[in-house]
């Protein structure tokens, strides 16, 4: 379990489904004269398993450190993966963490392919407890970093789609997988204010806190969700997915170019020594 192999970087990109379909970042490589892969095949060993693969590259003289799918995978359970990935980017002293993912609208006024930078989330997963064992309180009045979500909104800005629309908040109802929600459930999380529903913002936001690194998110809406507007067809889903990629790929290339490497921020204050030895 050295951290002698993994190389020091300051951010971190957590891929999701919406950048799936890419070699993310080779295949955007021919669009960015200051992008260098340093390693593309990097797994280390954790207290909590052998990690999936990370990428190590370069943007502008950036470190980052990115990873595919949230590390999810076959054959380890999604809070185990999360535990792993982020031990890594504790390794690696991140600071600054860009997500993105694939939602379904429950907001019935939002349609596919809108992009939101979320900012606040419902968790109504079973993972609450998955943490790296930190004795911190943390406190989530502000989940996502401010700073990162501009860098965000500017990089969306310069390459959204002419029928993308943006949103500079929204809330994130998050349940587990793999299966999609009930009607029953949407309805529900409609009444409580949700506006999308995934299932990737926890435990990563608590875990990025408990960490000490600043926390954003880019979200896609792909599908309605069930008994919101009309049923999603597989099809539709499916040309997002791979139509959209490359776009996402560089609004997360942009934000990390547009964001000023940090080590602390108004978002580390809101993690606090434990009351409780």
């Amino acid at each position: 379990m050295s951290k002698d192999l993994i190389p020091a970087s300051n951010f971190a990109i957590i891929g999701g489904s919406s950048t799936f379909s890419l070699n993310f970042p080779e295949d955007l490589s021919n669009d960015y004269a200051n992008l260098e892969i340093k390693d593309s095949d990097m797994f280390f060993s954790t207290p909590y398993g052998e990690t999936p693969p990370f990428k190590f590259f370069t943007i502008g003289g950036k470190n980052v450190l990115t990873v595919k799918m949230h590390g999810w995978r076959h054959g380890v359970s999604r809070g185990q993966a999360s535990q792993q990935v982020f031990w890594v980017l504790q390794q690696a002293g991140v600071h600054q963490i860009i997500v993105e993912g694939g939602v379904g609208a429950i907001n019935h006024l939002l349609r596919p392919k809108d992009l939101l930078v979320t900012s606040d989330y419902l968790d109504f997963t079973m993972r609450k407890d998955v943490g790296l064992g930190g004795q911190h309180l943390l406190i989530m009045r502000d989940p996502v970093c401010s700073k990162i979500k501009t860098s965000l909104l500017q990089a969306i800005e310069e390459n959204k789609p002419v029928y993308a629309r943006v949103f500079d908040r929204g809330i994130y109802a998050v349940t587990d997988g793999r299966h999609f929600e009930s009607r029953a459930e949407i309805a529900m999380l409609k009444n409580m204010g949700a506006d999308i529903v995934g299932q990737s913002m926890c435990p990563e936001v608590y875990l990025a806190r408990e960490i000490g690194a600043c926390y954003a998110r880019l979200d896609m809406v792909v599908n309605y969700a069930e008994g919101i507007v009309e049923d999603w067809k597989h099809d539709e889903l499916k040309e997002i997915y791979y139509g959209e990629a490359m776009q996402i790929g560089k609004i997360l290339l942009d934000a990390v170019s547009l964001t000023e490497p940090r080590k602390r921020c108004e978002c580390v204050e809101l993690r606090k020594e434990t009351i409780l030895k």
